[in-house]
């Protein structure tokens, strides 16, 4: 049994890199000194910005990325993991959504680049096409963390139970989702899904959150969560404000889950039949 206490911070990044990863290194600080030895961040950590080209400008590598810079320093200081949930690295012409996890000797544990792009039109005229800038990962990731094994993803992934399904079979307990997820979805499905992803593979879900108005004129929904596997909610930022949530996480809880529903190893493989009935002979005349 490990039991360790995680933090997620919600913050509301706005254009400005620097300003974003001052922003950053206070709250990681604050979240250590509470305790925490895993504090992961929000999808866009480093800046939250429509227009492609100030982004692009705005651009470094992973080793000189302001925000994992800081990560890296932040997490050897303290002896912690911490976990940027992403921030926009230069990918050759394309620009990659990349996490970063973080060991407390300051070396990166793992990297994951966000697999499902956000292109969608909503009501209202909210319209997304991440895809336009964006290049998408192939790789999911499980990391083996001395407290836990630890799934790796982003915001829109949050979608996609085939994901984190493979990510339970391959021995995650804690599964991560930090985001920057719209007001409009957020309100509608944040939390269904989050709780749903939990329960069907008997793991923690941390997911710590963007919230409120950006610099940028999006709104995002905040309440960061983070949830049991039993599909507890254990702890929430309820509300959009910047801020940090708290949980001690048992990962017993998810092999005590799994046993209780064993659904990972009662699953079955199976085809899909599409059943048409055939079309009415007309009558002769």
């Amino acid at each position: 049994m490990t039991i360790f206490k995680a933090a997620a911070i919600q913050m509301r990044s706005g254009t400005s890199v620097e300003r974003n990863a001052e922003t950053f290194e206070r709250m990681v600080r604050e979240a250590a000194g509470n305790g925490a030895v895993y504090i992961q961040t929000p999808e866009m950590t480093g800046a939250l910005m429509r227009d492609r080209a100030a982004l692009k400008a705005s651009l470094r590598d992973d080793a000189g990325d302001l925000v994992a810079s800081a990560a890296r320093r932040l997490a050897r200081e303290f002896g912690v993991h911490i976990h940027v949930g992403s921030t926009a690295i230069a990918a050759g012409d394309r620009i990659a959504n990349r996490g970063f996890l973080v060991g407390p000797d300051g070396a990166d544990i793992a990297t994951y680049d966000k697999i499902h792009m956000f292109d969608v039109d909503l009501d209202n005229g909210e319209s997304w096409r991440e895809s336009a800038t964006y290049q998408p990962g192939g790789c999911t990731v499980v990391a083996e963390l001395p407290f836990a094994n630890l799934g790796m993803a982003v915001c829109y992934d949050l979608r996609f139970p085939q994901l984190f399904r493979a990510q339970a079979l391959a021995g995650a307990e804690v599964l991560t989702t930090p985001a920057a997820f719209t007001r409009q979805t957020g309100e509608a499905h944040w939390h269904v899904l989050l709780r749903a992803r939990a329960i069907e593979n008997g793991a923690w879900v941390i997911s710590a959150a963007q919230g409120g108005t950006h610099e940028d004129g999006r709104e995002t929904y905040g309440h960061s969560l983070i949830v049991d596997p039993w599909g507890r909610v254990v702890a929430e930022a309820d509300h959009a404000e910047p801020g940090i949530i708290y949980a001690e996480i048992d990962t017993a809880a998810s092999a005590e889950a799994r046993k209780k529903i064993p659904n990972l190893k009662n699953a079955r493989e199976f085809s899909v039949e599409v059943a048409r009935p055939e079309p009415a002979l007309k009558a002769a005349s």
